[in-house]
């Protein structure tokens, strides 16, 4: 049996129907309200032939039709015929009866052998319906060999916090709708001051475990959790083969996660994106921390499906910042004309981290030295607003090349204005680091007295440059080790407060993806697809500005600098 939900249905009365009827039942979403009923936009025909509506479905419904009807078998009604409800007929062996009908339907139904027989039914289209639903089939055949099949999946989740105000309710309903799933909200309980959060307890229906995972996972994300009772542990599978996680294995996000170990939550460590979740004991208690595929071990135990694990958002207050917080962060892209205000803001943060002793890191592309900003970032890392640099070889090689030969891309950097054989100085500068043997040597020898390589090296600050397969040389430092550098990138990263994206959309979304929720990230590029991927990424904690990060640095370092007075203690 074939069974819409979405519009008039609950798919909750699937399985019942399965049941009392001892039937499979295959569940099928509407998503257009003009098709409220399966039978306005889906028709089985005998010989195992079908009339349907497709965009009158959702994917998974199709793809579930397309699994059980062959090609060749599926006739696609087109728009006009639909909203005339041409799929809403009635078949009795090779005739269909059905209101009128396009001559092209009417032909492709002919060439499988199908008479139509066409009544005027406009009247009763008013209503809502046509020969369909002015029938009542009374002779289904029993099948003997069909019998009761429960694909419909239901779990009851938990939601807390302030969900009316800040949106989670809806966001957590339409999630459960827009992924084909239904739902039933058995008790809400709402905060009733300022300052007091919300409960809500939803039962979540899915057609499919497959369905359900995929709602599940993004429910958490929002904060939703199982009833204690129904979550005492997470479920868990040995790793067998080294570097190859179990089958549904769970992938983390950046936001904290806890997961139920012997009936208490365990708080992850190392939360990263993309990574799998490995449980353990030690002398205090059960662990558990991600783990990038590749780590695993045979024998490690990985967290598989959904259940007993959650995550934690930052609650924002209702009461008003202070005027001086980092307020513009709202995982934003900032347009050009707030550019000097969010660089206040920035400069402000910047000295609140500095002084407080926290740790920023940078990682930027090359455009930071074609667009002059290299004596700005120079000046950060010398007077110690930066604490690391991640980049790739070609900021070094295009730094160091305007320190040695006041080019960059042998463009002269005064007159802006390309210099004969200066497609070569990169190449130069190269060679003359490897001569040295390493960029510090290099300083230390000499050779290179200015810029930001040069500053990283006077006051030690770490940096690690990644390589790529377009990379000339590379420079000594440069890790073409691809595993090797996003390890050292990792390492690198850990502690810190801030991170400023300048112009480096590789290497800004590879940090992304390292970097748990909670660091403030700030993505400067000119091109705004790169700074909303980043901020796409839902952290609250990040913002994109789109201007040119030469200017950005130079507008930085102008508010630094009116910064005269150390931050506050509070």
């Amino acid at each position: 049996m074939w069974a819409g939900y979405g519009f008039r249905s609950e798919l909750d009365s699937h399985p019942y129907i399965a049941k009392w009827l001892d039937i499979e039942v295959l569940s099928l979403r509407l998503i257009d309200e003009r098709f409220y009923h399966l039978d306005t936009c889906f028709c089985p025909l005998s010989e195992g032939y079908l009339l349907y509506y497709p965009p009158a479905f959702d994917f998974y419904s199709n793809r579930l039709i397309e699994m059980r009807v062959p090609a060749y078998k599926r006739i696609v009604v087109e728009e006009p015929d639909a909203v005339n409800f041409a799929c809403n007929a009635v078949n009795i062996n090779s005739a269909i009866v059905m209101n009128k009908v396009s001559d092209s339907l009417k032909q492709r139904l002919a060439d499988v052998s199908f008479q139509v027989i066409e009544t005027p039914l406009t009247e009763f289209l008013k209503a809502g319906g046509a020969a369909k639903c002015l029938t009542l089939r009374v002779t289904e055949p029993v099948l003997d060999y069909v019998h009761a099949n429960e694909p419909v999946e239901s779990r009851t989740i938990q939601l807390q916090g302030h969900l009316l105000d800040a949106g989670i309710m809806n966001k957590a309903l339409d999630l459960i709708v827009e992924n084909g799933g239904s739902f039933r909200v058995l008790n809400f309980n709402l905060g009733i001051e300022r300052q007091s959060t919300s409960a809500a307890e939803v039962r979540v229906s899915a057609p499919s475990h497959g369905v359900m995972e995929d709602i599940m996972s993004q429910l958490i994300d929002l904060g939703a959790v199982a009833p204690p009772q129904e979550a005492c542990d997470t479920n868990i599978e040995v790793v067998t083969q080294a570097g190859v996680a179990p089958d549904d294995f769970y992938v983390t996000t950046i936001y904290p996660t806890e997961v139920r170990v012997n009936c208490e939550w365990v708080k992850v460590q190392n939360q990263r994106m993309d990574g799998a979740i490995v449980v353990g004991d030690s002398p205090e208690g059960a662990t558990a921390r991600c783990k990038l595929l590749r780590d695993l071990q045979v024998g490690d135990k990985a967290i598989v499906g959904v259940e007993g694990i959650r995550t934690s958002h930052k609650i924002e207050s209702r009461e008003k910042r202070p005027a001086k917080e980092f307020s513009f962060m709202g995982a934003g892209v900032s347009s050009e004309r707030r550019v000097e205000l969010v660089v206040e803001q920035i400069a402000w943060e910047l000295r609140h981290i500095r002084d407080q002793g926290g740790k920023v890191v940078v990682t930027a592309g090359p455009v930071v030295i074609h667009t002059g900003g290299a004596q700005h970032l120079s000046r950060l890392i010398r007077e110690g607003y930066v604490q690391a640099l991640l980049g790739g070889n070609a900021i070094a090689v295009h730094d160091i090349e305007q320190a040695l030969m006041g080019t960059s891309l042998g463009v002269d950097m005064q007159k802006g204005v390309p210099v004969s054989g200066g497609h070569r100085h990169h190449l130069k500068v190269i060679n003359a680091i490897r001569r040295c043997g390493s960029i510090a040597q290099a300083v230390e020898k000499g050779v290179l007295t200015k810029g930001v390589m040069y500053e990283c090296v006077k006051n030690n600050v770490p940096f690690s440059l990644a390589g790529s397969i377009r990379d000339d040389g590379p420079l000594p430092d440069t890790e073409m080790d691809l595993i090797k550098a996003q390890t050292d990138y990792a390492r690198l990263l850990q502690g810190t407060d801030m991170i400023l994206m300048l112009s480096s959309m590789l290497h800004s979304i590879g940090v992304g993806n390292m970097t748990p929720a909670g660091v403030k990230m700030v993505c400067v590029d000119i091109n705004p697809a790169v700074v909303t991927k980043l901020s796409d990424r839902g952290s609250v904690e990040s913002i994109g500005v789109v201007t040119d990060v030469g200017l950005f640095l130079s507008l930085l370092i102008q508010q630094l600098d009116k910064l005269t007075r150390p931050y506050p203690v509070i």
